[in-house]
């Protein structure tokens, strides 16, 4: 086995999963491994910049301090605008490191799968998520927040959020890091009404409680729920229950019951109820639906099956939230059925000294605190094949991937560079009494960057 210090690891992705991936090969202090973190964009910190909602800074705030510190650890080295399979390619990284721990999220959705679908006017709540937080691929983006009803296609967490931040009043958001051009759209939007569906029962939404009783609290909105989609709760159905879902469920209950204040807005909870048809003729006009019901399968498990029973919903907006998939990267077997890198156990198949963690090794499930347990699981299937002696050796030295880097003529972005840009945003917030003023575009980033190598000292 080689001298402790010597073990060098390539962590792709610098969201949660990479992460919390490289502060577990850090918590190994009788290795004291080195890591190098490559992400695509110049900035980190993946779906807690780009994906957590705005009217949500306190979670940002303490992942954003536990980030820093591994970051800033002097073990680690980032490299940020370095995309792999563009820049350099896996076989390079697998060469050039004991092993490599792919984290790169999963940056398509799952559609819908019906006639209508490709009208504008039709998105992946994804694009929506990235226009809003300001995530360079989507910030170019044109949203037509001009008609009075939007309808979000699932009921999951992000389905909630999308929500939220359509319904949420102006005010509550100009103080947060939302994107200035979010802000100025939101400002004239004229949608009244959010219908969330979902296609099975209350028993089986695939939200959080806390996104639930946040749609409450939002201030002169209404949240109605259809008191004849939720059949009493009867004891013997809760004992069957899980605690999170009697939760929701009873929150969901105490929404059914209060009654409608009359606000101008409103956000409406449907379940059982799928989508069949956008219609319109060159943009989004309105949303055929079909009424479901639920029996059990084979297995016993129980799925939703459509009736006869359609309806037209009038929307000049339909968001899709009914899931995240990732994308093959070149040179990684992809199991095309999950949507995730080929893998047990977080090894990716076939390919020693390779390893996933994240969305793009379990799929598109649970909160951002999730992936702390799955990396620690990819970190402990790498500690095995080490202790085994089945990681190859790597080939170059931190300085040397540098200089690769550097021939390459890559405009990397360095963890000090970040620190710099996060500065920026950071001060042009306070100016205008924000959280933050986010650069929206990597040329943007870059200039800033380039501005400031610019004014070091030449032997800087």
């Amino acid at each position: 086995m080689k001298a402790a210090a010597e073990w060098r690891v390539a962590v792709v992705g610098a969201g949660p999963a990479g992460l919390y991936a490289t502060r577990h090969l850090l918590d190994q202090p009788e290795l004291n491994f080195e890591v190098d973190v490559f992400e695509r964009l110049p900035t980190p910190w993946g779906l807690v910049r780009a994906g957590v909602a705005p009217d949500r800074p306190e979670k940002k705030r303490i992942i954003e301090r536990q980030f820093n510190l591994t970051l800033g650890d002097s073990r680690v080295q980032y490299f940020g605008n370095v995309e792999v399979g563009r820049d350099v390619r896996v076989a390079e990284l697998q060469a050039w490191y004991d092993a490599v721990i792919y984290a790169v999220g999963a940056s398509s959705d799952v559609r819908m799968g019906i006639p209508g679908e490709e009208l504008p006017g039709c998105w992946a709540a994804r694009q929506f998520v990235g226009w809003y937080n300001g995530h360079p691929d989507y910030s170019q983006l044109q949203f037509d927040l001009s008609c009075r009803r939007a309808v979000v296609v699932g009921n999951g967490n992000v389905a909630l959020d999308v929500a939220r931040i359509l319904m949420q009043p102006l005010a509550a958001l100009q103080s947060t890091d939302i994107a200035e051009h979010a802000l100025v759209t939101l400002a004239a939007s004229r949608i009244e009404e959010v219908v969330i569906l979902g296609r099975r029962g209350h028993f089986q939404g695939a939200f959080h409680n806390p996104e639930l009783e946040a749609l409450a609290e939002l201030p002169g909105v209404d949240v109605l729920v259809d008191a004849d989609e939720l059949p009493a709760a009867n004891e013997v159905v809760m004992d069957g229950a899980d605690w999170a879902t009697r939760r929701k469920v009873r929150t969901l209950q105490q929404l059914a019951a209060r009654p409608a204040s009359g606000a101008r807005k409103r956000i409406v909870l449907r379940f059982l109820t799928s989508p069949v048809e956008v219609l319109g003729a060159d943009k989004v006009e309105q949303l055929l639906v079909v009424r479901n019901h639920l029996q059990h399968d084979a297995r016993g498990r129980l799925q939703a099956r459509p009736t006869e029973e359609e309806s037209i919903l009038d929307t000049g907006l339909v968001l899709r939230a009914i899931g995240y998939r990732s994308y093959p990267l070149s040179g990684l077997p992809f199991d095309e059925r999950r949507g995730v890198i080929a893998n047990l156990d977080g090894r990716v198949t076939e390919i020693p000294g390779a390893y996933v963690t994240g969305w793009s090794r379990r799929g598109s499930r649970g909160i951002i605190g999730n992936n702390k347990k799955c990396a620690r699981d990819t970190v402990a299937s790498l500690l095995a094949d080490l202790q085994a002696g089945k990681l190859a050796c790597a080939t170059l030295t931190g300085k040397e991937v540098v200089n690769q880097l550097n021939n390459r003529a890559i405009d990397w972005v360095s963890y000090s560079d970040w620190l710099y840009l996060d500065r920026l945003e950071c001060e042009a917030g306070c100016a205008q009494q924000r959280a933050r003023a986010k650069l929206t575009s990597i040329e943007q980033m870059l200039s800033r960057l380039e501005e400031r190598k610019a004014q070091l000292p030449k032997d800087y």
